[in-house]
């Protein structure tokens, strides 16, 4: 294959000359390569770090979709809902304001409003829990 770092597609030729093209993007630990509409995830390693790499245990983030968390710092200027109120996936449920920019958050989930961490006026740093849902 002819691969240069930063190629997005790369053309690979087999033993019997038929051309195969593949997409190429960069992830975290190494590439997905997509061809004929299917996927395959490649780890890149260090060769001292590869022989160890089927004994380490793959972190799984943690779910924070019941969270409504600040995505940048600013100013919360309004909050949609009260404690105890059901909300639906794509609500607005609060207005941050950011370089002068007002920001509407919504709900990733239906839920109901468990606790609210903040109140309209509240400075917010970044990733800061402004309210939690059930």
């Amino acid at each position: 294959i002819a691969y240069t770092p930063g190629d997005r597609m790369i053309a690979v030729e087999d033993e019997n000359g038929e051309t195969l093209h593949v997409r190429i993007a960069k992830t975290r630990t190494g590439f997905k390569l997509t061809t004929r509409g299917a996927s395959h995830m490649v780890r890149v390693l260090p060769a001292r770090a590869a022989a160890y790499a089927q004994h380490l245990i793959e972190k799984v983030p943690p779910d924070l979709s019941k969270f409504l968390i600040a995505p940048m710092p600013g100013l919360l200027v309004r909050l949609d809902v009260a404690e105890g109120d059901q909300v639906e996936a794509g609500q607005p449920l609060a207005v941050v304001e950011a370089m002068k920019m007002e920001n509407i958050l919504r709900a990733a989930k239906t839920g109901t409003v468990k606790t609210i961490s903040a109140k309209a006026g509240d400075s917010l740093a970044v990733d800061a829990v402004i309210l939690e849902l059930e």
